[in-house]
C-alpha cells in the first residue's frame, strides 16, 4: 500500500532548498501558504520528519515575516525591501531557523544558507549572507525590539502584523487585548480541533477509537462534542476517521449549529457551504431526517463537501453548484433555516493560515462587505416565514460583522433573537441576549469568529 501511494512522487534533492523554492512562491509570487505546502507533499515524497521540518520552516518563516526582516535590517547595511528575491528568503528562513528552530544548530543555519546561495547561481553574495547571519548569531540575545512607547510599532514587530492591522485591533480593542490576540495568533498548534458525528457514536466512543489508535484527544474548551487531537499520523490513516466518527472543523465555527435551532425534520441550507463543515453539523443535528440543502460556488468546492459527506455516511444532504448571489427560485421559502456563512477577510483564523495577513489588503474589508450584503439580500428569500437565519463569518472586522448586523435589521424582514441560552456557558453574559456574538481567539483559544441569529418577520 505505502509503495503505491507514493507512486510518482520523488524524494527532494534538500529539504531547505524546497522550503526556499515555496517562500519565494509565497512571499513573492503571491501563492497561498497552504496550497503551496499540499502541492509539495503531492509532488514529492517526504518521510514524516521530513515533512514536519518543512511545514515548521515555511509556515513558521511566513507567520513572523516582519520579524524576520526586521532583525536582517539590524545587521545588514543592504534593507531587505532592496535585496534581490532569493537572497531575502534565503536570510528570512535562516534568522527563523537560528530563533525558532532549536533543534538547528546556528552553524548549520548559515552554513545551509550558504549552500543555498551556491546552488541558486548566486556565489557572489555568499559572503554577504555569511556575514548577516553570523552578525544575527552573535546579536541573537540583545535584539533591539521597538520600545514600547511607540506601542503600534513595537506589535507590528514583535508579532509581526501589518501595521494597518495593528492600528485596527488597538483602535477596537486596545494594546493590550490587541496585544493578547497577536499573542494567540503565534501560538504553537493545540491540536487539530474536531467535531464528533454524535448521531452515530457517543464522544466517548470517538475518544476511545482515537486513543486506542495512539492519538491524544483532549476535550474541547467549549463544547462537550469537540476534541482537540494531537500524536497522529494523518486524519487518512486513522481507522476513527475513515468510520466516519468526527468531522475536522473548530470549535467557534460550531456554533453556528449550536445556535441556529435546528429541529429534526428542519429544511436547512447553507448557501456557502465549502468545505461542509456547517452543513454536515446541521444533518448530524438533523439524525437522519429533513434535509441540508448544501451549495457553493465552484466544482472544485462542492467536491470537497461530497467527498465529506460520502466518508462520513450522511444521507440527508443534497449539494449544489450554485452562485450565492444569484436567486434559485425552487428554494424560495424552503428553509426553516439557512446558514450565511459568508466569504469574508478573514481575520479570526490568521493563526491558522499565516499568509492572511499580508494578502488582505484594507480595501478588501469593503468590498467583501458588499459581496456579503448581495448575498443576504438573495438568500434572505429562501427563509419561511418565522424560519432562522444564521449569518457568521471568521473575521474580527466591525464592518463585516456587527455593522452587518445592523444592516440586516434596517433592509431585510428579519429580527435578532437572542442566542444566549444555546452558547457555552463560557461565552454567556456577553451579547448572546442581543442576538450575535463576536468571538475573540484571546479569550477562547479558538478561531476568531462572529455569529449572529436572526428570525423572519411576517
Amino acid at each position: 500500500m505505502k509503495k503505491e501511494r507514493n507512486a510518482g512522487r520523488s524524494a527532494p534533492a534538500d529539504i531547505r532548498k524546497l522550503a526556499l523554492e515555496l517562500l519565494l512562491e509565497i512571499m513573492e509570487g503571491g501563492a497561498f501558504c497552504d496550497k503551496a505546502l499540499h502541492a509539495a507533499f503531492e509532488k514529492y515524497f517526504l518521510e514524516k520528519r521530513e515533512r514536519s521540518f518543512l511545514m515548521r520552516l515555511v509556515e513558521g518563516t511566513v507567520e513572523r515575516c516582519i520579524e524576520m526582516d526586521y532583525i536582517i535590517d539590524l545587521y545588514s547595511k543592504v534593507k531587505t525591501a532592496k535585496m534581490k528575491p532569493v537572497i531575502r528568503n534565503i536570510l528570512r528562513m535562516s534568522v527563523y531557523q537560528i530563533f525558532y528552530m532549536e533543534q538547528v544548530p546556528d552553524s548549520a543555519a548559515c552554513n545551509e544558507a550558504v549552500k543555498l546561495a551556491v546552488k541558486r547561481k548566486l556565489q557572489s553574495l555568499k559572503g554577504f549572507v555569511n556575514g548577516v547571519l553570523r552578525a544575527v548569531v552573535r546579536g541573537k540575545e540583545s535584539v533591539a525590539y521597538p520600545d514600547k512607547s511607540d506601542m503600534e510599532r513595537y506589535l507590528s514587530v514583535r508579532y509581526s502584523m501589518p501595521a494597518w492591522l495593528v492600528c485596527r485591533f488597538v483602535g477596537r480593542y486596545g494594546a493590550g487585548e490587541a496585544e493578547k490576540i497577536f499573542a494567540v495568533f503565534l501560538e504553537e498548534g493545540g491540536g487539530l480541533p474536531i467535531r464528533c458525528m454524535v448521531s452515530r457514536f457517543s464522544e466517548g466512543e470517538v475518544q476511545k477509537a482515537l486513543e486506542q489508535e495512539g492519538v491524544t484527544a483532549a476535550r474541547g474548551r467549549l463544547l462537550s462534542y469537540a476534541f482537540s487531537i494531537r500524536n497522529y499520523p494523518s486524519l487518512r490513516e486513522l481507522t476513527a476517521f475513515q468510520r466516519g466518527m468526527f468531522q475536522v472543523q473548530d470549535e467557534s465555527s460550531m456554533l453556528v449549529g449550536q445556535i441556529a435551532g435546528i429541529r429534526e425534520g428542519d429544511t436547512v441550507i447553507d448557501v456557502c457551504a465549502a468545505p461542509g463543515g456547517k452543513t454536515l453539523h446541521a444533518a448530524d443535528i438533523l439524525r437522519g431526517s429533513g434535509v441540508v440543502v448544501s451549495a457553493d460556488l465552484t466544482r472544485e468546492k462542492t467536491d470537497l463537501i461530497r467527498e465529506n459527506v460520502k466518508r462520513l455516511l450522511v444521507k440527508n444532504v443534497e449539494v449544489y453548484e450554485q452562485d450565492a448571489a444569484v436567486l434559485r427560485e425552487e428554494w424560495i421559502r424552503k428553509a426553516d433555516v439557512l446558514i450565511a456563512d459568508l466569504p469574508c477577510s478573514g481575520l479570526g483564523v490568521i493563526g491558522k493560515k499565516c499568509d492572511i495577513k499580508y494578502k488582505t489588503k484594507p480595501e478588501d474589508i469593503k468590498s467583501l462587505s458588499a459581496i456579503q450584503r448581495q448575498i443576504l439580500t438573495v438568500s434572505a428569500e429562501y427563509v419561511k416565514e418565522g424560519g432562522r437565519m444564521v449569518y457568521s463569518t471568521c473575521t474580527i472586522a466591525q464592518e463585516e460583522n456587527e455593522d452587518m448586523v445592523r444592516w440586516i435589521e434596517e433592509n431585510l424582514p428579519f429580527a435578532l433573537v437572542s442566542i444566549e441560552d444555546d452558547l457555552p456557558e463560557p461565552l454567556r453574559n456577553g451579547t448572546g441576549k442581543e442576538g450575535y456574538l463576536q468571538v475573540l481567539p484571546s479569550r477562547t483559544g479558538t478561531d476568531g469568529f462572529f455569529v449572529s441569529c436572526f428570525v423572519r418577520k411576517g
